[in-house]
């Protein structure tokens, strides 16, 4: 019995193998950072005094953010990175839309040192659903 041959007859045990072994290994493959909930992103706000670094570009941040929130945009994370030295061993909650340029950024700042990084999971999105506030407007 050839390989082909094998392969033709158990080609759904072969198909269950390859998914079973991708789902084992996605996870890695996801943006950095540990992801938390509003519920923890407060937490980290109130009682260990987190920067809140919200990296949409200016035009969704100034339609809602998270209030105290600093604006840098994933595009200018780089440029700006020396602004965020002195977080680099303190806590850092980087928020995004849904999560997906939070989990960016993040790996990027871990790359750089910087080692008490969270990402709020869902996002701005997770945190208007949890019937937390937002404000309008100006920028920081």
């Amino acid at each position: 019995m050839s390989f082909l041959e094998f392969a033709q007859d158990n080609i759904w045990i072969i198909t269950i193998a390859i998914v079973s072994g991708i789902m084992l290994v996605w996870p890695g493959f996801r943006s950095s950072g540990k992801r938390v909930s509003p519920n923890k992103a407060i937490q980290l706000i109130n009682h260990e005094g987190a920067l809140i670094v919200d990296v949409r570009d200016g035009g969704e941040f100034t339609a809602s953010h998270i209030a105290e929130a600093r604006n840098i945009p994933l595009k200018e994370l780089e440029k700006k990175m020396a602004e965020l030295e002195p977080w680099k061993e303190k806590n850092l909650l980087l928020v995004c839309l849904s999560g997906v340029r939070a989990g960016q950024a993040s790996a990027r700042l871990e790359k750089q040192g910087f080692t008490q990084v969270s990402c709020l999971d869902g996002g701005i999105d997770a945190w208007r659903r949890a019937g937390l506030p937002l404000v309008r407007g100006g920028k920081k």
